[in-house]
């Protein structure tokens, strides 16, 4: 009788299923009509992009920009502001922070100045270190921007809460200085020395004519006179004490 071939047990390979590849949120593009979370989704996917801005529900993203007509004028600003930071503790501050100010709106201004909400402020920092809510003090330097900064931004700056908005309009060397209210906003002129206060922040002024020439010396000069008034002293003093555990 014959041998019978020998059998192979046959090997059953497990094949690991492959996972759907991520989707990846589609670019943002300039006229864009988008959500709120929409916007955040394409924007986080884009870290190659610096600013966007979602405003009333449609992206902006700006061009690059120039060292005479943004740059160096940004950093003035951020000098004065920070000068007065330094001396003021308390008030915090931001460059080009994201804002969310609304459903429809996150902007990213070029410099903020904010109180805690401890100190009766109204934003406050998310979970992702974006700032939620309107700060007290927005400042946008504005070379081709100005229609938008002017206009629509600062409509939806005073609908949200903003108390004071500056916006330095770079091509037309011109400042403007608008207290901003639900029903009215009033521009802020210079006195007779050509210097602007704030009203919401004791001690923040600003040598204006100094300022359009980059006389950077002179704005500093004016700053510091300013903050050794009484009022500043006392504001510092109650943003200390609100910081302060009870």
């Amino acid at each position: 009788m014959s041998a019978q071939p020998a059998t192979q047990e046959e090997t059953v390979v497990a094949v690991p299923r492959q996972r759907a590849a991520p989707v990846k949120p589609p670019p943002l593009e300039n006229g864009d009509h988008l959500t709120r979370e929409e916007f955040e989704r394409r924007y986080w996917a884009m870290p190659d992009v610096n600013k966007a801005e979602l405003i009333e529900g449609v992206v902006y993203m700006p061009t690059p920009v120039g060292h005479s007509r943004h740059s160096r004028p940004h950093g003035i600003i951020a000098t004065w502001l920070g000068v007065y930071c330094a001396s003021t503790p308390g008030v915090d501050w931001g460059d080009n922070s994201s804002v969310r100010i609304d459903i429809g709106n996150e902007f990213q201004p070029d410099m903020l100045l904010r109180l805690e909400p401890s100190a009766g402020g109204k934003s406050r920092i998310g979970e992702d270190d974006s700032v939620e809510g309107p700060p007290e003090l927005v400042v946008e330097v504005a070379a081709s921007s100005t229609s938008l900064d002017l206009h629509t931004k600062m409509r939806v700056y005073r609908r949200n809460g903003v108390r004071e908005y500056v916006v330095w309009r770079v091509l037309e060397c011109q400042l403007d200085w608008f207290l901003l209210s639900p029903g009215d906003t009033v521009r802020l002129t210079p006195n007779e020395a050509g210097v602007v206060c704030s009203g919401v922040f004791p001690g923040l002024c600003l040598a204006v004519g100094a300022l359009l020439e980059s006389d950077m010396a002179t704005v500093l000069a004016e700053l510091r006179k300013a903050m050794q008034i009484p009022e500043h002293e006392a504001f510092a003093q109650s943003l200390q004490e609100a910081r302060s555990p009870a």
